[in-house]
């Protein structure tokens, strides 16, 4: 290329550029888009970065240990934690312990979950619409409900306090029933069977029956259709089930902390809170590097058999021949399994927990031996808890902690998400969006316990113009919007696709500014979602423990941590108390979730 020629072709791009530019520049989305990157970068990636740092950096008082300066690099708390004579106790003992629980809770939970769906979506079975929602109920509520319901019933004289009920009633329970690897898997199964319900079900729903049809034409037995084509089908929704449920596992602290602690079955979540709880932060950092890469290793491979499922095509006509199996006679009898599943999953741990709430003395069901006063009673015989949980201004105190904490963080997680959801959908810089994009996902990656840890590990010191925030709501407010950002991004970035530009054009014609705009047709225009992304994090936060318990001091209890330590202090009809109050209202704000996007449990059930 000539040289005039080079600086008429310069000449020619400078105005296109201009005018790219000036497009650029008077798009909010733009300038919003890296608003919300900075944001994020600074509550959801810092503190990750933060927690993987301190794993290799010296950690204040541990100078003399490691024989280096605070501050500077160091291979002490690897080697402490992975190869030390400490190391077992540390790390080994409690990562075995967990990928115990999480494969058996797998396996479990798959077992009784494809049992119940396949019954509840391809079989006439009695009362199946009822079903349809009852069995989702267990998922619902916190799974420490039924820790305190086991423990209430199952509990022996290895930790002290009132007995269990069938200890009261004279018969002995072992350790092994009682507190430990038996009862955490079994509670977990009943919590985490009907999210293989939900996901496996509706694989089975949206199955093409003409493949089945065809294959009986031919003569194929119901084992070759099962095993050649139905779970040849549904298996990308039984690896994502399984996935999950091992994901949230391995982070789960509530039902280690109630029913493994007693006889010293540590988990890693459980080592992480020990280790922090003893200021061995050093140590922490390495156990929640460690649930971060197996959480993270977990869901990543989960978003790629998404991916590979694609390929599978379940989708079809209806076919000639009706979708459910005609069970007959015993269309009745089938209805005993999902029975049991409700009574073992709901009925039995709430009204277990409500009964110990008015009685005096555990496993006694005589008339004298009920009462209300540990819910609105005066003068009680405990040395702290004086009056009945609704008397009592700590509970209340709770109430309005977490009314705040969770309710502020929820309203910020709806308006963020919708935010990121338009920036997303309207930033001209590709590379800006998929970074946003990918990054309010992150958190999804990280159990809740490493999370907070990695909270912890950066707001529990000043660091520049940040004062340090722990011990205040703002760390809880922070720590549960970075939570919860995956959830309301992604509400944020569907809604925010099916809404075009004609509307906000047509106004910014009209001269109506941006804020606005956003004012009076975004936000209308997508308050459904809007309302679902901030009641999910509602609901969840309510109901939350591994974050709260790490980052909550006595000052900014929340209901969940107050039950914990009403629950340490050996209260349990008031912490029993406490949590039929957090699981109503979980199950208040499911239903209205429901009532909102006019969506149910049941939808599609029908024929």
């Amino acid at each position: 290329m000539s040289y005039p020629t080079e600086i008429r072709h310069r000449q020619a791009l400078w105005p296109r550029f201009r005018h790219r530019l000036s497009i650029v520049s008077h798009e909010p989305a733009n300038l919003l888009a890296a608003l919300l990157l900075m944001l994020f970068s600074w509550i959801i990636l810092a503190p990750v970065v933060s927690v993987l740092l301190n794993a290799v950096l010296v950690q204040s008082g541990d100078e003399g240990r490691t024989g280096a300066a605070e501050g500077t690099m160091t291979a002490y708390y690897l080697l402490r934690t992975l190869t030390s004579r400490m190391s077992e106790l540390l790390l080994w003992t409690p990562m075995l312990n967990t990928l115990a629980v999480a494969l058996s809770t797998v396996v479990g939970a798959m077992v009784v979950g494809v049992s119940l769906a396949w019954l509840i979506n391809r079989t006439d079975i009695a009362g199946r619409k009822w079903f349809a929602t009852l069995l989702i109920v267990p998922f619902m509520l916190p799974s420490w409900t039924f820790a305190l319901a086991w423990n209430t019933i199952f509990k022996n004289h290895a930790i002290g306090g009132q007995p269990g009920w069938l200890e009261a009633m004279g018969i002995q329970t072992p350790n092994w029933m009682a507190y430990g690897y038996f009862p955490i898997v079994v509670i977990m199964v009943l919590h985490y069977a009907p999210l293989v319900i939900l996901i496996v079900g509706n694989a089975l729903k949206r199955m093409d029956s003409q493949m089945e049809e065809c294959a009986r034409v031919l003569g194929a037995s119901r084992n070759a259709i099962a095993f050649k084509i139905i779970i040849p089908l549904v298996r990308p929704a039984l690896l994502s089930a399984a996935l999950l449920i091992f994901a949230d596992c391995i982070g789960e602290f509530a039902l280690p902390y109630i029913l493994g602690l007693p006889v010293h079955f540590d988990t890693l979540s459980t080592g992480l809170y020990r280790a922090i709880g003893t200021r061995q932060s050093g140590v922490a950092a390495v156990i929640a590097t460690v649930i971060m890469l197996m959480g993270m290793l977990t869901l990543m491979l989960d978003m790629k058999m998404l991916r590979e499922a694609k390929r599978f095509v379940t989708v079809g006509g209806k076919g000639v021949m009706e979708r459910r199996r005609n069970l007959g006679r015993w269309r009745i009898a089938a209805g005993a399994m999902p029975l049991l599943f409700v009574l073992l999953g709901v009925a039995i741990p709430l009204l277990t927990l409500f009964l110990s709430t008015i009685m005096i003395l555990p496993g006694r069901f005589t008339p004298d031996n009920f009462t209300l006063a540990y819910w609105i009673g005066h003068d009680l015989d405990t040395v702290a808890l004086r009056s009945g949980i609704l008397l009592t201004p700590e509970f209340w105190h709770t109430v309005g902690n977490t009314l705040l904490i969770v309710g502020s963080a929820s309203v910020a997680c709806g308006v963020l998400g919708l935010l990121v959801g338009y920036a997303v959908m309207r930033c001209h810089f590709r590379w800006m969006a998929a970074c946003l994009r990918q990054l309010t996902f992150l958190p999804y990656l990280v159990p809740g316990i490493a999370f907070a840890a990695a909270f912890l590990s950066l707001f529990a010191v000043a660091r520049g113009p940040v004062p340090a925030l722990y011990g205040t709501p703002l760390i809880l407010v922070l720590a549960l919007i970075a939570e919860k950002m995956p959830y309301a991004s992604r509400s944020g970035i569907a809604a925010m696709t099916q809404l075009g530009k004609e509307a906000e054009e047509a106004a910014r014609i009209a001269g109506a500014g941006w804020f606005a705009r956003i004012r009076r047709i975004v936000i209308p225009i997508q308050a459904a979602p809007l309302a679902t992304g901030v009641l999910l994090p509602f609901i969840s936060g309510i109901k939350g423990v591994s974050l709260f318990v790490i980052l909550a001091t006595p000052a900014t209890d929340v209901l969940t941590t107050y039950s914990l330590r009403l629950i340490d202090y050996n209260y349990q009809q008031a912490a029993n108390a406490v949590v039929l109050m957090i699981a109503l209202i979980s199950w208040a704000g499911t239903v209205l979730i429901q009532r909102i996007t006019g969506t149910g449990l049941a939808d599609g059930l029908e024929k």
